[in-house]
């Protein structure tokens, strides 16, 4: 490649990574190769076909993963959710909306502002106590806020954002 003379070698450095840094993000998110457990859609820029992002269980397992130890209003005690931060699936997918639609199974939906996942480490929990939630069990995904360790999303508003057997997010 060419390149004008006017470029300074900072300007080719940051261009070099700039591009480098866009591929490594669509590669990243990979192609499902299960099947999909989880789609997204609206304002994002990282699909992986026809415009949507999908995910499989092993492309949402290889995603780094946060625990949240707390109570919710459905079970007894502290449980333990494992899962991939809302935040940074926003982040994979490219996300530049102020809020998500998110659509379960049973077709309930819910709208959430994209700062739940910035404010709080909300996560899209993948198991629970060790094991992995099934349909049975508000699985395959539930999204779980630290309710415990924030006073503030004790109620009623946070408790309806808590959707589980999520399968599709629509970012607007």
């Amino acid at each position: 490649m060419i390149w004008p003379a006017n470029l300074t070698k900072a300007t080719l450095t940051f261009l070099c990574v700039f591009m480098i840094s866009g591929l490594a993000i669509g590669e990243n998110l990979g192609q499902p190769q299960g099947p999909i457990i989880l789609t997204i859609s609206g304002s994002i820029s990282n699909t992986n076909g026809d415009g949507v992002a999908r995910f499989d269980k092993e492309m949402l397992a290889a995603m780094a993963t946060s625990v949240i130890n707390t109570s919710t209003t459905w079970t007894d005690g502290k449980e333990k959710f494992t899962g991939v931060l809302g935040r940074d699936l926003m982040k994979a997918v490219g996300a530049s909306g102020s809020k998500i639609h998110a659509v379960a199974i049973n077709d309930y939906k819910i709208t959430i502002p994209v700062s739940d996942f910035y404010d709080y480490d909300v996560i899209l929990a993948t198991s629970m106590n060790g094991k992995v939630l099934s349909r049975r069990d508000k699985g395959p995904i539930w999204i779980v806020y630290p309710k415990d360790d924030h006073p503030e999303l004790r109620n009623e508003t946070t408790d309806s954002r808590w959707i589980w057997q999520l399968v599709k997010i629509v970012v607007e």
